[in-house]
């Protein structure tokens, strides 16, 4: 399957948004896609979670072998964002596109997941942000430490 997945940010890239992102991202992925263009011209902010959740589907692209991300109409802050993570590094940053964004996109549903769920979501971006350069260490580490601790407690008590 050669086909582009396109996905177009409008508003903020956060944790709220980050799980459905990385849900859909794998299972094109599944289903044999990998090339995808992630368009930021409206995106106003993205926090190191869907920063994280980008570079998890780059990673698993590049694990398999195949495919690219790219991001596309990256604002100049959010260009920044991404060079101070280095995951300009792992996936094109462009703040231009050579293509113009289908028109006949299909808008995602916002599906609700749970506590548990979303912590995950949190702790496997930042795990993806390390992974991608190990300088995030620094950076993210008491995150990190946290949500395996906070994920543990909930293991433990759910038993």
């Amino acid at each position: 399957m050669g086909r582009t997945i396109w996905m177009k940010v409008e508003g903020r890239g956060t944790f709220q948004n980050s799980p459905n992102l990385k849900e859909f991202a794998l299972q094109m992925i599944q289903r044999g896609h990998r090339d995808f263009v992630v368009d930021l011209g409206g995106c106003e902010l993205m926090d190191s979670t869907f920063m994280g959740t980008l570079a998890g589907v780059a990673l698993r692209l590049k694990e398999i072998g195949q495919g690219t991300l790219r991001t596309v109409r990256v604002n100049v802050r959010n260009s920044d964002l991404l060079a101070n993570l280095g995951l300009d590094h792992l996936f094109a940053v462009e703040s231009e596109m050579n293509v113009t964004t289908p028109q006949n996109l299909n808008i995602a549903s916002d599906v609700a997941v749970g506590t548990d769920a979303q912590k995950e979501s949190v702790l496997a971006a930042h795990e993806a942000l390390v992974e991608a350069d190990s300088r995030n260490v620094v950076k993210f580490k008491d995150v990190i430490e946290y949500l395996r601790q906070e994920i543990a407690e909930t293991d433990r008590t759910a038993d």
